[in-house]
Order: C-alpha cells, then structure tokens, then sequence
C-alpha cells in the first residue's frame, strides 16, 4: 500500500519537474533539420518548438543550431526508483505483471467492504463508519464532478 500511496503522490506531479532530476544532453544531428524532423530526430511525442530562425530552432529546455546541427536540452526524469514505482502504479495488461495489480485493487476492494462486518451493526462503532463513509462517498463525488 505504500507502493501504491508514494507512486500515487507522485503521479499527480508528472505535468511538473517536482521530484524529477535534470540532465543535459548534447548530441550532434544533421544540419538542417526541420521542427518536424527535429522532433522525430529527438524522439520527443508532443515536439513543439517556441522560436525559430534562419541558425537555429528554440524549444522547451533546449536548441538546435541548423547550420551545424549540435542540439542541447535538458531532459527532466524521475529517479529509478521512483520511475519503477510509477510505471508499476500505471501498469496495463502490456506489462509483465498486471497481474498484481488486478490482485492488489481486488484485495483492496474486498477489505474496504469487508470492514462493515467487523463490527455489530447495531453497536456505535458500525454506525460511526457508516457515517464516515456516506461522508467519503459524498466527497468522492464532489471530486470527480469537478475534475
């Protein structure tokens, strides 16, 4: 459950460069690049560059000089750990094991709902949880309507 908490946390920041660590690169292309070719040469899914000139071509966190094709830019990614932990977190039925995770979200699923019968449901306890998860069912609501 840490697993899922920490690589969950860390999901909602993936739009920004929060826990990610540069690293600059510097490589040589061939000269003359178009942007559409310079994305595909950087291998970059959403390319889109800010300026451009008759020498060079600006993007986020980098440049690309046309006449002598050397392109640097710095590349933000997650540290090991943390990547491994993200990529488990957002596993499809591609990754080798799925299989946990359609385990572990069933696990969770079956205790969250087997934690009404824990408890005498006549007794203040049980309807103490009632209550606290009608609340959370009304908050879990609320959230998904705005976003």
């Amino acid at each position: 459950m840490t697993v899922y908490a920490l690589s969950g946390i860390v999901l909602i920041y993936r739009d920004t460069n929060t826990f990610k660590l540069a690293q600059t690169i510097e490589s040589q292309l061939s000269p003359g690049l178009s942007q559409t070719e310079l994305g595909k040469a950087l291998k970059f899914r959403r390319f889109n560059a800010e300026s451009e000139d008759k020498q060079s071509i600006n993007f986020k966190n980098g440049s690309y000089n046309k006449e002598s094709g050397f392109v640097s830019y710095t590349r933000y990614e997650l540290p090991v750990v943390l990547d491994k932990m993200t990529h488990l977190h957002k596993a499809t039925t591609d990754s080798p094991a799925y299989w946990l995770n359609i385990f572990f979200g069933s696990a969770l699923l079956f205790f969250a709902i087997s934690s009404f019968w824990m408890f005498i449901p006549k007794s203040k306890t049980f309807k103490t949880g009632v209550k606290y998860s009608l609340a959370g069912a009304v908050l879990a609501f609320i959230l998904i309507s705005i976003s």
